[in-house]
């Protein structure tokens, strides 16, 4: 499975429109959006209201990753934004098996977040209940960083725990990605990548999510 979660951290916010309508008319498969607060990263985006109005316009799901302290208090909150994917970061959550069960009770697929320091191994105990995991491959908190290479060997640590205890749970990586380490992710076992400054930044955004999706 290939699929592309376009960053909109990386689209022109004072054209945020007709940055969705393109992704609409592109091979993208979800709208991938970063809620940060200031406090777990250093770097504050957009929250709620924002995220109905991308709603109302996007015709693909919304991929939606809480760069956010104590999550489980709004997880109803970005239901009724209009979260179809809602991520959490393992680092951000004392009480992960609450706050997943919280999102799935709220008809939305759940997934945990891990930044590039924390082990693949304390997944142990709940991969199973993930729809997806997301592994960091920069630090959050801004886009167009550089890719951390040791993101290959957590992806193919990250596909031997799905393997063994849910392997239906989707692999999403984020962060630095571009056409040159795509290949090198899906082939580690990722399933879903998310790109920002490699789609936004390009001067035909299509042929990079066709390319990302190895269809070029």
């Amino acid at each position: 499975m290939k699929l592309v979660s376009p960053s909109l951290l990386s689209a022109d916010f004072g054209n945020l429109q007709r940055d969705i309508e393109m992704l609409n008319e592109s091979d993208c498969d979800w709208l991938h959006v970063d809620v940060m607060d200031g406090l777990f990263v250093p770097n504050i985006s957009f929250g709620q209201p924002v995220i109905k109005h991308i709603k109302r316009h996007a015709r693909k799901p919304l991929d939606v990753h809480l760069m956010i302290m104590d999550p489980g208090r709004y997880v109803a909150d970005f239901k009724e934004a209009g979260a179809d994917l809602l991520t959490v970061h393992y680092e951000a959550c004392t009480h992960l098996d609450r706050v997943l069960h919280s999102i799935k009770d709220h008809d939305m697929k759940c997934g945990v977040v891990l930044n590039p320091h924390t082990s693949v191994t304390l997944l142990e105990d709940s991969v199973q209940m993930c729809d997806l995991v997301l592994l960091m491959s920069v630090n959050p908190g801004f886009g167009g960083q550089k890719f951390i290479d040791n993101t290959y060997n957590k992806v193919r640590q990250l596909k031997a725990l799905c393997n063994r205890k849910n392997p239906e749970c989707l692999i999403e990586v984020d962060g630095g990605v571009n056409i040159t380490n795509a290949p090198l992710l899906y082939e580690a076992g990722a399933d879903v990548l998310v790109a920002g400054n490699a789609v936004f930044k390009s001067e035909d955004p299509k042929a990079i999510i066709r390319n990302l999706k190895g269809l070029a």
